[in-house]
């Protein structure tokens, strides 16, 4: 008899290869999302669709109770909000009542709550690495609502969790990064200032086989993940144009012009009551000094061991891109 998966926030970019690596390893998988979500892209998956209301605890602990999951992968929440206290309900107390759920029912083996790197925070020079045991200073809303969630996740009696923070993630169906790609098929390649940086990156495979690793490795603690290196902030622009076989205008904009373009986005997101694609938070995340971190931790614990650094996983995503028409 099959094990069960709950995996959560299912028809997103990460939840769709959450559904693929839990089926290849063999497990009965239970999809949420919402009533209105797009999920013709499911098709075809050997899945059973669930819809959770994250404000109930009882009606969340009846769904795992009835269910009888083994283990729940938690990677549903927002990347964008129209404020600080959306994100917290969201990001933050929606984790904590499925968590609080997952603690009352025996048959739940493990917990895993999908964080982000951005709970910890950047470092503010070229010289350090960002460890399990770095102070948290989340510079964005977004970060600090992943930081409260893992938190309130730490927190609860009796729920068997771990908890895993990727770096930026790509890979194929993303349209976070995907505009940058998009901006050097057209050959434009934009930056912000000129300030040195250190970045970090993870395949949404690799991401998805961490989840899977997770289920039945680990502690009750977090974990970093990305490929294991870092990149300068050329390198995702020179792995792209090549790959794509493109010769790019290579454009610098001043630090000072986008944020004065990220203030005026900002005020006029919060005059529609809109969440806005930039906003001078997103600015210091984007400009930020050093994103590199250590993966010792989880390759100790979990057995994690990335397949794909950037120059391989972009060009399977890239290959994906104009497969499937988007670029």
């Amino acid at each position: 008899m099959k094990e069960k998966v709950l995996i959560t926030g299912a028809s997103g970019f990460v939840g769709y290869h959450l559904l693929v690596e839990a089926l290849q390893n063999n497990l009965e998988v239970y999809a949420a999302v919402r009533k209105n979500s797009k999920v013709e892209h499911l098709q075809g998956l050997d899945i059973k669709y669930t819809y959770l209301d994250y404000s109930d605890i009882d009606a969340l602990t009846k769904e795992i109770q009835e269910k009888q999951y083994d283990y729940i992968i938690h990677g549903a929440g927002v990347t964008r909000a129209i404020s600080e206290v959306e994100y917290d309900l969201i990001n933050a107390s929606y984790s904590e009542n499925l968590g609080k759920a997952a603690a009352q029912v025996a048959s739940v083996k493990k917990f895993v709550l999908v964080s982000s790197l951005a709970a910890i925070g950047p470092l503010n020079d070229l010289n350090g690495i960002i460890t399990e045991g770095t102070r948290p200073n989340p510079i964005t809303a977004y970060g600090r609502s992943k930081l409260l969630a893992e938190q309130k996740i730490k927190a609860l009696f009796n729920l068997p969790y771990t908890i895993l923070r990727p770096t930026a993630v790509y890979g194929p169906r993303d349209t976070g990064i995907f505009i940058f790609f998009k901006q050097v098929s057209k050959r434009f390649e934009g930056y912000i200032g000129r300030g040195q940086q250190k970045l970090s990156f993870i395949y949404v495979v690799d991401l998805a086989k961490a989840c899977m690793q997770a289920l039945h490795h680990g502690q009750q603690t977090a974990y970093n993940l990305s490929d294991g290196e870092f990149y300068d902030k050329y390198q995702l622009g020179y792995f792209t144009r090549t790959i794509l076989a493109v010769k790019t205008l290579q454009l610098h904009l001043p630090v000072n012009f986008v944020r004065l373009i990220a203030g005026i986005s900002e005020k006029i997101s919060s005059f529609r009551r809109t969440a806005p694609i930039l906003n001078l938070e997103k600015l210091e995340e984007l400009t930020a000094a050093n994103w590199f971190c250590s993966t010792a931790l989880a390759k100790r614990d979990l057995g994690f061991n990335p397949h794909y650094l950037l120059e391989d996983g972009l060009r399977e995503t890239l290959n994906w891109y104009r497969q499937n028409k988007w670029l």
